[in-house]
């Protein structure tokens, strides 16, 4: 298994090189003088001639990779031309909060499809297929940023018991340690900070989390429908055993394999795609940050958010790697 891995790791270096030199080079050619957008509109010519050549903008594009490449490489992304400080100090400033709101997502993903796509797979066009059906339709058609306005004027505009926006309340927090609003409320024995924090993130992630559930559920039916036909199930059946434990026990470990590689994908996905979902409830996270990089065409952060965006997905794909071969032993060989 050890061999298994190290060989996906290294086929994954050339990938996040290929990606680095298109993000490089497409950010070049979007239009618009970072220094000209970041000056003050009084800013002369040599004002202007002066900030491209501070911030490396006068030389050429190889020229300009290299360094980048060279400085990536030692942890360093460089300096925003924005917000003036490490782009690597915002990015772990900021990471935490996309993090959390992502794992609740899944979180709430998953026992909402997983559950329902086998009792739909186990008994298809029953009430409860038709109802999956339904959940799986209404998650895919619907577009995340409309149903968290939804959830914003129901839950906060009209029953007042969820807050609209923000990742706490101010005063209600402590300070934190690792930048994980419920793990440091909780190591500091402040419950009331930590249901502060989960309050604040329940609506942005069930906007997210009711989009995943609908493809999941129907990834997660048809998986269940194509291995309760197998021979082994029948003969399973024929010994006598318990149809739940057939299910929970065999039918679904066998069925894992494309759930899993849904939930890594999307978990990649929440990562980097919840863009609009972040800005909708003024979630402090790296999506937000990332509007803010492309609008002032800010080429360190928007480079090196893209780039963590390219390493999470990475690493995601490794450890759905390391899960196959765990839940089928086949695939280690």
């Amino acid at each position: 298994m050890t061999v298994y891995l190290v060989r996906r790791l290294i086929g994954t270096i050339p990938v996040i090189l290929l990606i680095s030199l298109l993000v490089f080079g497409l950010i070049k050619l979007a239009p618009g003088d970072p220094a000209r957008l970041l000056l003050p509109e009084n800013a002369t010519d040599t004002d202007v001639a002066e900030a491209r050549a501070r911030w490396g903008l006068d030389q050429p594009f190889h020229v300009q990779y290299l360094h980048f490449l060279t400085n990536a490489l030692r942890g360093d992304m460089g300096r925003s031309f924005r917000f003036s400080q490490p782009v690597t100090d915002l990015i772990q400033a900021r990471l935490p909060a996309t993090v959390e709101l992502a794992t609740l997502a899944i979180l709430i993903a998953c026992t909402i499809a997983i559950p329902l796509g086998v009792l739909a797979g186990v008994r298809p066009n029953s009430w409860i297929d038709n109802l999956g059906t339904t959940v799986g339709l209404f998650g895919i058609s619907m577009p995340s940023f409309w149903f968290g306005i939804m959830l914003i004027l129901i839950f906060a505009g009209m029953l007042h018991v969820l807050p609209s926006s923000g990742r706490s309340t101010y005063g209600v927090a402590g300070g934190t340690m690792t930048g994980f609003y419920i793990f440091d409320s909780l190591a500091q024995g402040n419950p009331a900070a930590a249901w502060d924090a989960i309050s604040h993130m329940l609506l942005p992630a069930l906007a997210l989390g009711i989009s995943l559930a609908g493809i999941l559920m129907r990834i997660t039916r048809s998986a269940i429908l194509a291995v309760t036909r197998e021979d082994f199930v029948t003969v399973a059946r024929a010994k006598g055993l318990k149809n739940t434990s057939i299910i929970w026990r065999h039918v679904l470990r066998n069925a894992l394999i494309p759930v899993i590689t849904v939930v890594g994908l999307e978990l990649g996905q929440l990562l980097s795609g919840s863009i609009i979902t972040e800005t909708v409830f003024a979630w402090p996270g790296i999506g937000s940050l990332l509007i803010n990089g492309v609008s002032s065409r800010d080429y360190p952060l928007v480079t090196g958010l893209v780039l963590g965006y390219t390493f999470a997905f990475v690493m995601i794909n490794l450890a759905i790697d390391a899960i196959y071969a765990v839940v089928d032993p086949r695939i280690r060989y």
